[in-house]
């Protein structure tokens, strides 16, 4: 049967047209962050959109920095930003900044003042929003919008040296004050602003708007598919006038559904609220929807790319399930996440009729997928820890853990019985006694089957962590639909972290993989960045099974 051939997307289908016509040789795409915060799974949708119609077309990709607003960009959000996308795998042509053009910027707004096309503004920003009209009702045009041109250079360099205050003037396009797409109603071209730029420095006082600068910089670099988000549609006709006014190359916009996910939100001003109100442990909070948050977590670069690739690209804004994001954490790990035993709630197990100061040395496959491929030793002591909750005093007949006188294999190694039941003062459990059968050594020739299986971890070579259990950030699955009443903060989930131990076989602090393993049973978990050499600390990637299933 022949391969399904995977249907192409409305983008790709732009780009095989324009490639098929002759418009382009080759395209150019763009991946523009503001350097304002940290990337999120957002941000990694669009990259594996830009880059990865870049790769499949054999064309190139810019990063451009939108640091058009030096009051909130910071070199800091520069340098996380070239770390994340190298951690997804990508690279870009050419690294650009907006600022690289403010120079051609400010010369074009002068032109645009010469042909009468721009002007500058005195009004407050609350006499132009006000002025601005309705949807159903035209603005009102600025007293100040018949300015001389000769007057209108003048204040806009004046602007430029540093004259006026932050917020005393603007400079406005001259468009028309009754359009129906209200961009059109004199959108603002340069604000004053009396700060420091992370690349200018004090060069500059005035800096360009959004609107103004975004499309003159695609024409610049020659972008040939400036591809955004959804809520920029509406600002696609002033990105085209502002290009056809100017007579610049004609770099286009196209949109895509951006993506929302339960239980998420990635309002970079929100996140940063949490950050900086201390709600979380910073951008790289294993609970953020930060990329260096779940790179920290656990989660791959091919997870994420998986999940791209599944939600696929499309015109509708829709509500993905957070669950689809862990199951292509758990597909990726599952084929080659190392496997270790780490015993969470313990409980003794002594095998009595065990030499008391005997050690074997069991060779464990590291993935169960390879059982010929990489290895590791495991010590198998008379004293043993076991899952609590793989022992019941009062058994039900399907329970096929360990139980008096019932019989489970220790995983690996032999099978056990348990003789006897420990007990303190209180009636709790502490010790179980138990004999082994040591015919049922793997490999010793001699094979008979038990139904249950269960993970342990020897008393005297265990070592001790340090267990941090993530789940959502939040208890609300659309953060998009908080009540008016209410504080998206409200819906914070107190059970986000929750702390535990764990008493691990040794070869786990020797592992090398560089990412998250597999706790047997039990789910994926990876070495954090708090851990030291005497103590290990391990963020919970994701849990082991799901009854989740993609469609």
């Amino acid at each position: 049967m022949e391969e399904e051939v995977k249907k192409l997307n409305f983008l790709e289908e732009i780009i095989e047209e324009d490639l098929k016509s002759g418009k382009y040789e080759s395209i150019l795409t763009r991946f523009p962050p503001e350097p304002n915060g940290y990337l999120h799974l957002g941000h990694a949708k669009s990259l594996c959109i830009n880059f990865g119609l870049a790769q499949k077309y054999g064309g190139k990709t810019n990063l451009r920095y939108d640091d058009t607003n030096p009051v909130k960009e910071d070199v800091e959000y520069v340098d996380s930003i070239k770390e994340d996308i190298k951690w997804l795998g990508f690279q870009w042509e050419k690294e650009c900044y907006a600022s690289d053009y403010f120079d051609q910027l400010y010369e074009w707004a002068e032109d645009l003042i010469k042909r009468g096309l721009a002007y500058v503004d005195d009004q407050t920003q609350e006499e132009i929003s006000k002025g601005r009209g309705t949807v159903d009702k035209p603005g009102i045009e600025s007293p100040y919008r018949n300015r001389s041109v000769e007057e209108n250079l003048k204040l806009f360099r004046e602007m430029r040296d540093g004259v006026y205050a932050d917020g005393e003037k603007v400079l406005r396009a001259k468009i028309d004050m009754a359009h129906p797409n209200m961009m059109f109603r004199d959108p603002l071209l340069y604000r004053i602003k009396h700060a420091s730029h992370h690349r200018t420095g004090d060069k500059w006082c005035i800096y360009p708007m959004y609107d103004y600068t975004h499309g003159q910089c695609d024409s610049i670099e020659h972008i040939t598919h400036s591809i955004c988000t959804l809520e920029f549609d509406v600002h696609r006709p002033l990105y085209d006038w502002f290009i056809q006014t100017l007579g610049i190359f004609p770099s286009h916009q196209y949109e895509f559904a951006r993506l929302n996910l339960t239980y998420t939100l990635m309002s970079k001003r929100k996140l940063l609220e949490l950050v900086q109100k201390g709600l979380v442990a910073g951008w790289d909070d294993p609970r953020m929807p930060t990329l260096c948050g779940v790179r920290r977590r656990g989660y791959t670069a091919d997870a994420l790319k998986m999940f791209c690739d599944k939600i696929g690209v499309s015109k509708r804004d829709q509500l993905i399930d957070l669950q689809l994001l862990e199951w292509c954490v758990r597909q990726d790990l599952n084929a080659r996440a190392n496997r270790y035993m780490v015993v969470q709630d313990p409980v003794k197990v002594t095998i009595t009729n065990y030499p008391e100061e005997q050690v074997e040395w069991f060779d464990c496959p590291l993935n169960p997928a390879e059982p010929e491929g990489a290895s590791r030793k495991v010590p198998f002591t008379r004293e043993l820890w076991i899952d609590r909750a793989d022992f019941m005093e009062d058994a039900p007949k399907k329970f096929f853990r360990l139980k008096p006188e019932g019989e489970v294999r220790l995983k690996y190694t032999y099978i056990i019985k348990c003789d006897e039941v420990v007990k303190d003062g209180s009636g709790n459990v502490v010790e179980l006694r138990c004999s082994y059968d040591p015919s049922t050594r793997p490999g010793s020739g001699e094979w008979r089957s038990v139904k249950g299986t269960i993970h342990w971890v020897s008393t005297r070579y265990a070592k001790a962590l340090e267990l941090r259990n993530y789940d959502k950030l939040f208890t609300l699955a659309d953060m998009s639909q908080v009540p008016e009443d209410k504080d998206y903060k409200d819906f914070l989930n107190p059970e986000s972290l929750t702390l535990g131990k764990g008493l691990a076989e040794p070869a786990l602090l020797e592992d090398k993989s560089g990412i998250a393993v597999q706790f047997e049973r039990t789910g994926y978990y990876v070495l954090d960045k708090d851990s030291t050499p005497d103590h290990a600390v391990f963020n919970r990637t994701v849990t082991l099974k799901d009854s989740y299933k993609p469609e």
